[in-house]
């Protein structure tokens, strides 16, 4: 279980797990026991048997890849992230049930753990020659690709914490991600969909096996659906009714998401499939079996994101902050002691504030909220007003003896942004952070507080952190979501002033477009502009090239593969105006 890309570097280490977590060892006191059971499941791997004709190979990843029994090869769900993990989850089976062909790949939804590894089971030729079919809910395209590669960066230095990949592999370190153990460092591919799913009812024949569609857009993903099995009465619920409590609003970063919207599309496969259902399985943890057993769970799984969203816009009615409404909300018995509603990866605190969050914004109507001082700023001033560092942290100090552990951190991380050099305020800010992720039963929860103490000790990591804007993902945007993305990129302070036009053919594409820059802002248009500054012309792979810095401007142009005509200059202006994201940000620190 430990897996290797072709250089050697090690993608997926199950192996540094088992040193210390197993079935017959008890929690210690550095891990909620609830978050500790959690992990000794996760751990459990290989190839399991669902029901006849289905299987999962379970802890090659983060989530799980599942395969259907077709007449003559496997129908693929899910495959990872990482392709080295997808291949070696499809050699196992191969092994273990004899050798078949992948005919199909169905995407769940538009998140990376559950499309990254496709390419280490299926070729991009067979796929073109039509040997392969995939397919994906309809907008996965754009929602893949906008997710990671528009705030990608952002996104993917604040997963770092939520998923404590750079954690040390013990017992004061990562354990569990609630989901699954972490996630694995392979470079994520993408191939497109060759069919999308556009409606539920929808019904696809692959392979001698039936799937009938659910769309369920704006659950835990834009793009999103579910599929029933009829021959095999199993519901594959993608992630929309996993063993946790899941996100509302991911601490990674994301678009907030619908809980009631969500609750109405468990609803409505309770209404569906509820009658005949006997399995129900999804792209992670466990299956469950039993239809009693089954509708019980999706009836708890529903009420669990319908009473968050109730009460907390409930609650929100009556005046109560975001803050305030996550320090009052409570779920019933019959909802908190069922386990597959614990908060193992979301947490009905950070949920109560996304709903929040998605009716009212960030501004909580208290006027000293609107115009507020940020971390840089505020520090020193509370510094000043608590009679200086010696006896903040004197203070501060005696609270985390009483076990104030979440006062300490508030009070800390203005001592720590006033004078990031003062070591006694860093460590005992990392002393506290440590005793509340000791504490969290939510595996991101525990990772966010252990990184946090990391970083205060140890600096800023320079390595180790996962690509989202990817050469598959970067390949398949569009022109238009491509020029979106350099729109972001554009630094206002030197484009200010400037105003030209660059009008770009694409041969391949038949498409021609014209960017603008003007008031230091870049805009792109299909109507191109008769009269521009520069033209240029070149397929979209050349373009894509120069984006990835596979080739350079001057060679793209000493290889014929791109023609300028006009001012070359504008166009060099252009590029030199772009900004490059650095991964590697300050969070804790200033």
């Amino acid at each position: 279980m430990t897996i290797k890309d072709a250089k050697g570097n090690v993608v997926w280490d199950l192996e540094q797990y088992k040193k210390y977590i197993g079935l017959d060892k008890t929690a210690p006191d550095t891990v909620n026991p609830s978050l500790w059971r959690n992990a000794q499941l996760s751990l459990l791997n290989g190839l399991f048997k669902v029901t006849d004709r289905i299987y999962q190979v379970r802890g090659y990843d983060l989530s799980n890849i599942s395969f259907v029994q077709g007449d003559t090869g496997w129908i693929v769900f899910d495959p990872l992230i990482s392709p080295e993990t997808a291949r070696a989850g499809l050699e196992l089976i191969n092994r273990q049930l004899g050798r078949r062909p992948v005919v199909a790949v169905v995407y769940s939804h538009s998140h990376v753990d559950h499309y990254g590894g496709v390419r280490g089971i299926v070729d991009a030729a067979e796929v073109a020659a039509g040997k392969v079919q995939i397919l994906a809910p309809e907008h996965f395209t754009e929602h893949a690709v906008s997710e990671n590669v528009i705030a990608g960066n952002a996104m993917a230095r604040r997963a770092v914490y939520m998923y404590g990949a750079l954690l040390p592999r013990n017992a004061r370190g990562g354990v569990n991600g609630g989901l699954g153990m972490t996630t694995s460092t392979g470079l994520a591919g993408l191939i497109l969909p060759t069919r999308e799913i556009r409606k539920t009812g929808e019904e696809v024949t692959i392979d001698g096996v039936r799937m009938v569609f659910q769309m369920t857009p704006g659950t835990e993903a834009p793009a999103e659906m579910n599929t029933w099995f009829p021959q095999f009465k199993a519901l594959w619920m993608a992630e929309n009714a996993t063993n946790t409590m899941h996100n509302i609003l991911t601490l990674r970063g994301a678009q907030v998401r619908d809980a009631l919207k969500w609750a109405g599309y468990l609803n409505e496969t309770i209404e569906t499939w509820g009658g005949d259902v006997e399995v129900k399985f999804q792209s992670h943890h466990w299956p469950r079996w039993g239809n009693a057993n089954v509708v019980d769970y999706f009836k708890k799984q529903r009420d669990l994101y319908k009473y968050t969203h109730d009460q907390s816009v409930r609650l929100m009615n009556q005046g109560y902050t975001g803050e305030e409404i996550s320090e009052m909300i409570k779920l019933p018995a019959e909802l908190d002691n069922f386990w597959p509603n614990r908060g193992y990866y979301g947490t009905l605190r950070h949920n109560s504030r996304a709903v929040y969050q998605r009716y009212m914004g960030w501004y909580n109507g208290n006027p000293s909220n609107l115009n507020n001082l940020p971390p840089e700023m505020v520090g020193p001033k509370y510094v000043e007003f608590m009679g200086g560092e010696a006896a903040l942290l004197k203070k501060a100090r005696a609270s985390f003896d009483k076990g104030e552990y979440r006062w300490v951190a508030e009070v800390l991380k203005h001592a720590v942004f006033a004078n990031p050099k003062n070591a006694e305020a860093r460590e005992l800010l990392a002393d506290t952070l440590e005793q509340l992720g000791y504490q969290a039963e939510s595996g991101p929860w525990r990772s966010v507080y252990l990184q946090g103490a990391y970083e205060l000790r140890n600096g800023v990591p320079s390595a180790g952190g996962t690509q989202t804007a990817t050469p598959d993902t970067i390949r398949a945007m569009s022109p238009a979501m491509l020029f979106d993305y350099l729109a972001v990129r554009l630094n206002a302070g030197k484009a200010a002033g400037k105003k030209y036009a660059i009008n770009i053919d694409f041969p391949d594409l038949q498409q021609a477009y014209t960017l603008s820059v003007e008031n230091a802002v870049l805009n792109h248009t299909r109507k191109q502009w008769p009269q521009a500054d520069v033209s240029l012309s070149m397929d979209k792979a050349t373009l894509n090239a120069i984006q990835l810095k596979e080739t350079s401007l001057e060679k793209a142009v000493a290889d014929g593969k791109l023609k300028i005509t006009g001012n070359a200059a504008v166009f060099e202006d252009f590029m030199a105006s772009l900004d490059s994201f650095d991964f590697w940000f300050n969070i804790v620190t200033p």
